[in-house]
């Protein structure tokens, strides 16, 4: 079922502004110039700080500073935490919020501090991203998936599976959510689907992996991503494709082409992986037994 309109409505009157108008100056040929303006998407910087510890040892660090788009940020701070295998469920977290003045320039607030239960043990150490190079290849492929295994050995894809034309619609249904983008071109976006083709949420923002950060956060709380299939605006990268492991995700489509790190770790972690995603026609990575015709 999809999320009533209202419900997105409502999504929109609380983020903060996601763009801006400037003034530019507009070429077109080879001599005609004229004065008007632009609609640009903001950029501004967030840090994720982390609260942990027992109530008598409590310990809070910065773990991250992303640029990102302003809004859900609080999902933004969440979905990055699951994504690194720190949470697993709603009640890891004890409470997300804002912190620090906004900035002097835009007013925007952007820092979020994530106080987590007293029981989550943490390891600033052993995030994700630190890991690619604890293999004796160093930094290379088998490394990045060695790291991933560590995360999601127990965490199979479910059982997923959709029709081709319910997947070939999916572009244009998720182009119509876009809100922002289709102010400024300038943001990518994550999508939720079931196995019918709706498109259930979609979160944006400037950087890929934050739009996928900010989807798997708003699932925290009702069980994660497992039951939906994930529609990438761009190419999937092995980033996303990791976020997609830890979440237990069984399907990804991606408007883009993949890479080839991506198609391995797929492959490694029995992920449906379609890319080229058009109206007309897509590819098939990687098990292609949960897409029928």
């Amino acid at each position: 079922m999809t999320r009533p309109t209202s419900d997105a409505a409502i999504e929109a009157a609380r983020a903060p502004a996601a763009s801006l108008r400037i003034d530019v100056e507009a070429v077109a040929g080879d001599d005609h110039r004229r004065t008007g303006s632009d609609v640009v998407t903001i950029e501004e910087p967030l840090e994720i700080r982390l609260s942990y510890g027992a109530a008598t040892d409590r310990h809070e660090q910065s773990i991250s500073i992303t640029m990102r788009t302003p809004g859900n940020d609080e999902e933004l701070a969440v979905g990055f935490l699951a994504g690194e295998g720190i949470v697993t469920r709603s009640d890891d977290v004890r409470l997300v919020e804002h912190c620090g003045p906004p900035s002097p320039d835009k007013g925007i607030r952007n820092v979020v501090r994530v106080e987590l239960a007293d029981d989550v043990a943490v390891d600033p150490g052993g995030l994700l991203r630190h890991f690619y190079t604890t293999s004796s290849c160093g930094v290379c492929g088998k490394a990045s998936l060695d790291a991933v295994r560590i995360h999601v050995a127990r965490r199979r894809p479910r059982a997923f599976s959709i029709h081709a034309a319910a997947l070939r619609q999916l572009p244009g249904a998720l182009r119509a959510r876009q809100t922002e983008f289709a102010r400024t071109g300038g943001l990518h976006a994550t999508a939720s689907f079931d196995r019918a083709g709706a498109i259930l949420r979609v979160r944006e923002d400037i950087g890929r992996h934050n739009a996928f950060d900010k989807l798997a956060g708003s699932y925290l709380a009702e069980g994660g991503l497992a039951e939906h299939g994930i529609l990438l605006s761009g190419r999937a990268s092995f980033e996303l494709l990791q976020k997609a492991a830890v979440a237990g995700t069984a399907l990804v489509a991606s408007i883009g082409p993949p890479s080839s790190l991506a198609v391995e770790l797929a492959l490694d972690q029995g992920i449906t992986l379609a890319g080229f995603l058009k109206p007309d026609r897509f590819n098939i990575y990687t098990r292609p037994d949960r897409i029928s015709l």
